[in-house]
């Protein structure tokens, strides 16, 4: 934590220096000031340089600098002393220079000085508050960032645009079929409480045994464990429908990063959970297989599946055996360079380089994986070390920029043991947040849910989305129980179209495809 900051600094910032193509540009950040308050539009030389953009960039020019940084003080506090934030602010300092000095730690403290005095600070008040004769942007070193942006941005549309123009196979599952939202068939939840000497307080288990005596009797069983800042509620879509179909399902609470820290997080009382969480997650999971072994619980089946989504997919790769491969300090070193705006999942890959993974010996009898908005990409480079026997299934969308499917799930299904029962299945129009049900869609169930997600992060369609899903994970499950893959994806990729949603299975070829 930092110490106590003064609530004024002694000297600010006068001076503006702006780097481009190899020139010094310098500007007085009281002109700008004037210029943004349109005192002094033409006034100035720098009010001259700006005038000459056309209004669309002016605009622009103005509000990104009239536009909240921080509009909520108590949180922010948490973020910029959080692991991520300092990261991000460490990689600032690469192009923002406060007297010639690197300003990660500067910029902090300026931020902290100004929550002192207002609620909200926008970029203008941060440059005016800078303590320093002279700031320096250098959009030199900016410019080969925003083209490693864009260069990844392109990728992700070029893959999208790849996959169309394979030709859409027939596809016999109807979506009305899959989800419903009869609350009823909640009858077959069961709410369970776990002391775990771990935990100050007892683990919340969601059971969900067989609701239907007209499917056969399953082998397989599931525990599913929720992202970062996720509720078991999030998974009651899935777990309901799997269990309408013969499976057993457990979904895990993740005390410390589940919905109650995001929360904590939203109110100022804590940091926001990262990557140092895991080790406790994986301590959960044990507790819970001990538990089932010593008969605390019964459920049906007797070979795993573990699951989750982004985080708690990470969990489950990790809970199989698969620790990083070794060098993940220096592939960090390299890829934060570019600040990952467009795959935020890589700030917790590198995050895990910090956390002390407990050794793990997979689970007994354990089957295969699945991961919804799965994530891996600089943890296993090259070769995920599962075992050959176990399958895994991974899911994504077009939409996600926090875990990329070009990168994260292709790159992992490339990067698995061999086995014709991997896939893995891409949605057009999805997000990283398409696979949680919250308040406000059909069916929750749920209350007030702290996920309140606009369109704009949910996706597209996100009860549609949910119905495919929980249809190529059936299939997946379906080839699990008899031993053998039905039907092989034709050049390694299918194209299939449900409605107005269009979705890409991939096995391990067709992702290789994409990736050499």
């Amino acid at each position: 934590m930092l110490c106590a900051l003064s609530p004024r600094p002694a000297r600010t910032a006068t001076e503006l220096v702006v780097r481009f193509d190899g020139m010094d540009l310098p500007f007085s950040i009281a002109d700008l000031g004037g210029w943004l308050n349109e005192e002094e539009r033409g006034a100035s030389e720098l009010g001259t340089w700006l005038n000459l953009l056309d209004e669309d960039s002016r605009q622009g020019v103005v509000d990104l600098l009239k536009a909240p940084l921080i509009n909520d003080r108590s949180m922010a506090r948490q973020i910029l002393n959080s692991w991520a934030g300092r990261r991000l602010l460490d990689q600032v300092s690469d192009l923002v220079l406060v007297d010639d000095d690197s300003t990660g730690q500067i910029v902090q403290a300026t931020l902290e000085s100004l929550l002192d005095q207002r609620a909200e600070v926008t970029t203008f008040d941060l440059l005016q508050a800078l303590p320093a004769k002279r700031v320096r942007l250098d959009l030199d070193a900016l410019l080969p960032v925003a083209t490693s942006w864009r260069r990844q941005l392109e990728r992700q549309q070029d893959l999208v645009k790849v996959l169309n123009q394979q030709p859409v196979s027939p596809s016999s599952e109807n979506p009305e079929t899959v989800f419903e939202t009869d609350s009823a068939s909640d009858r077959a939840l069961e709410q369970l409480t776990l002391s775990v000497e771990h935990r100050g307080r007892p683990l919340q288990l969601q059971l969900w045994r067989p609701s239907s005596v007209s499917v056969p009797e399953r082998s397989h069983w599931l525990i599913l464990m929720p992202g970062l800042g996720g509720s078991p509620d999030h998974f009651r879509w899935l777990g309901r429908a799997l269990s309408r179909r013969g499976w057993s399902v457990l979904v895990l609470e993740h005390p410390g990063s589940d919905a109650l820290a995001v929360q904590a997080l939203l109110e100022g009382r804590r940091p926001p959970p990262g990557a140092e969480v895991l080790p406790e997650r994986l301590k959960d999971l044990d507790a819970v297989l001990a538990a089932r072994e010593r008969g605390v619980f019964e459920l049906q089946g007797h070979r795993l599946v573990l699951g989750g989504h982004s985080l708690g997919a990470l969990t489950a790769l990790l809970a199989a055996g698969a620790g990083p491969e070794p060098g993940l300090g220096r592939r960090c070193g390299q890829d934060l360079d570019d600040l990952p705006i467009s795959n935020l999942s890589r700030l917790l890959q590198c995050q895990i380089e910090e956390v002390s993974l407990p050794a793990v010996r997979p689970p007994a009898q354990l089957a295969a994986v699945v991961g919804l908005n799965s994530f891996g990409s600089l943890l296993w480079p090259r070769r995920v070390p599962l075992p050959e026997d176990v399958a895994v299934f991974l899911s994504g969308g077009t939409l996600d920029l926090i875990t990329p499917p070009l990168s994260e799930q292709l790159g992992l299904l490339r990067s698995l043991p061999a086995n014709p029962a991997s896939r893995a299945v891409l949605v057009e129009g999805a997000s990283h947040f398409s696979p949680v049900r919250v308040e406000g869609q059909s069916g929750s169930g749920q209350g007030d849910d702290v996920f309140q997600l606009g369109e704009e992060l949910v996706g597209v369609q996100p009860l549609r989305v949910q119905a495919q899903l929980e249809t190529e994970i059936v299939r997946f499950l379906l080839d699990l129980e008899r031993g053998r893959v039905l039907g092989s994806v034709q050049g390694g990729v299918e194209h299939l179209q449900v409605g107005e949603l269009h979705l890409h299975r991939l096995d391990q070829t067709g992702a290789a495809r994409f990736l050499d």
